[in-house]
């Protein structure tokens, strides 16, 4: 794997960090930037840029960052708020009215957008096919933080009607090239595909993803909503990120104000997606580590993942994308970057490198051991190696990955790999249990000890409502709906009825909606959910 030639103590250890950490994290190429609040320390670039060209990465190349655009979005937003144009405390309908959205718990302010608690949906996009389509709330503004690119993308929309200009323009002229930041876009188009890496997806869209499963080159992209269409190169970002740690200061003025500076860095509410300790500002994550105030946010796009870290006490931030998508982001790296950067400012001893985790390793193992049953008499066997977990198939046996704290799935191309193995536990979150049942996708298993029912209801129509469903869009895929126990479940996540055809996807306030339309022969033939149409297909 190419690498960068190293210069210091800090350099050594953070590129056998990083070059432990890609295979690990089977991620083809890497871009990294880190800066003090005078100057930039590092950039490097890491992998490939192109894997079947065997193309290193440069620190030339465009990586996307995804929703890190949003602190962007904020910062727009309070150049416009200093310059008189926008109210923070106003209806966004006020400046908007032909905005498709409906407000019934409450008005959505611009605060309210820019701290995803408005209560509207997480739709990619504001805009449906569907011109009778409607964002609607779910909660009252304010009470709950819900991730909401929708937001940033009428965010994105305001500040465009109100400077006068396109996003793409605006956002150069009042922050790239304040910032030098000279090879940044602020959309994402065909005609830079020459000068950006080359992302990659699972090879499979239609199977739960183990860590080193293949992947494939994802396809071309063109995007200019504003919830993450910036791409970037490791040196622009580190130039954004020395403005951050000057709290809005740039080399020739100021980006914003100290005081709208102060505005975006205020933790408005919890935000524990970020962290167990963080909050959310304007467009950013606010955090406490080592007893500094950190700002921090992640970028995942179809084929990208990136973080920034941004230490605002020790004056030192770091940045990194890798070209690939498989549900994590180089959150590790970043942090510990930024921890060896400050602990040579401060001629302390420099850390050392984080534990990379074995997903394979299970410390458990042996708590999910055992013989599960189903109804029909159909069993699955689990078997403990060690620190490892097996599903044993006859003669055969399946090692199985870890992907969450009870949840696991086949480290097999096609074998037990359409649906995520979840065990449940007696008792409850507080005060969990033993281990009783298990479950993959509609299928359904008891274990000796437990004692619940073992037959369910469900009205007739959520049979019919089940199947297999595909979006054309990049950012849909595959969607498998299924019956399980006495719910009626989407990829996992239980549907709550809100009508005949309509429910309620997640948390009993979530703004997300799954509704089944367009009705054959008893059977709905599209599925809209999140924004986005999932046709039903007739496959396995």
């Amino acid at each position: 794997m190419p690498v960068p030639s190293r210069s210091g103590p800090v350099d050594e250890k953070l590129d056998g960090y990083i070059t432990a950490y890609m295979p690990a994290m089977n991620a083809p190429g890497m871009t990294f930037g880190l800066t003090d609040s005078e100057r930039t320390l590092r950039t490097a670039a890491y992998g490939f840029a192109d894997v079947a060209q065997r193309l290193p990465v440069t620190t030339d190349h465009l990586f996307q960052i995804g929703s890190i655009t949003k602190s962007f979005v904020a910062l727009v937003i309070l150049q416009l708020h200093e310059e008189g144009k926008i109210d923070l405390q106003k209806a966004v309908l006020d400046y908007l009215p032909d905005l498709p959205i409906v407000t019934e718990f409450g008005a959505v302010t611009v605060h309210h957008l820019l701290t995803h608690t408005s209560g509207l949906p997480d739709n990619l996009g504001v805009f449906s096919a569907d011109p009778s389509a409607r964002l609607v709330q779910g909660f009252k503004p304010g009470e709950h933080f819900h991730y909401c690119n929708a937001g940033f993308d009428i965010l994105g929309l305001l500040a465009a009607k109100l400077d006068g200009r396109p996003w793409r323009v605006l956002v150069a002229e009042r922050i790239f090239k304040p910032l030098g930041m000279s090879q940044t876009k602020g959309v994402i188009v065909t005609a830079d595909r020459a000068k950006a890496a080359v992302g990659y997806e699972p090879f499979r869209d239609d199977e739960v993803y183990a860590r080193q499963g293949k992947l494939a080159p994802a396809p071309n992209m063109v995007m200019d909503d504003t919830a993450g269409c910036i791409q970037s190169t490791p040196g622009d970002m580190a130039n954004y990120l020395r403005m951050l740690l000057n709290r809005g200061k740039a080399p020739d003025g100021r980006i914003v104000s100290e005081e709208s500076f102060a505005l975006m860095a205020t933790p408005y509410i919890k935000a524990e997606e970020f962290s167990p300790t963080a909050g959310y500002g304007y467009g950013i994550a606010v955090d406490t580590l080592d007893g500094h105030k950190i700002l921090r946010h992640t970028g995942g796009m179809v084929a990208f993942a990136s973080s920034i870290h941004v230490d605002l006490d020790g004056g030192v931030a770091a940045f990194a994308s890798i070209n690939a998508m498989q549900g994590y982001r180089p959150t590790a790296v970043t942090e510990y970057a930024v921890r060896l950067a400050r602990a040579e400012r401060e001629s302390k001893p420099l850390p050392a490198a984080p534990e990379i985790g074995d997903p394979m390793q299970v410390d458990n193992a042996a708590e999910y051991a055992g013989t599960f049953t189903a109804p029909d008499g159909k069993a699955l066997r689990f078997a403990a190696d060690g620190k490892r977990l097996e599903l044993v198939m006859g003669d055969r046996t399946i090692p199985l990955q870890r992907a969450g704290d009870d949840s696991f799935v086949s480290t097999v191309p096609g074998a037990m790999a359409a649906y995520a193995i979840t065990f449940g536990r007696a008792g409850d979150e507080k005060k969990p249990g033993p281990v009783v049942e298990v479950s993959y996708g509609p299928e359904w298993f008891a274990g000796e000890k437990y004692t619940g029912a073992k037959s369910f209801q469900v009205p007739d129509a959520y049979a019919l409502f089940a199947g297999h469903y595909r979006s054309d869009s990049p950012w849909g895929g595959d969607l498998r709906v299924y019956l399980l126990k006495d719910k009626l479940v989407a990829e996992g996540t239980p549907l709550s009825p809100l009508g005949h055809a309509l429910f309620r996807v997640g948390e009993a306030w979530s703004p997300i909606t799954a509704e089944f339309l367009i009705p054959f022969e008893g059977r709905p033939r599209l599925l809209r959910m999140g924004g986005m149409d999932y046709w039903r297909i007739e496959i396995d």
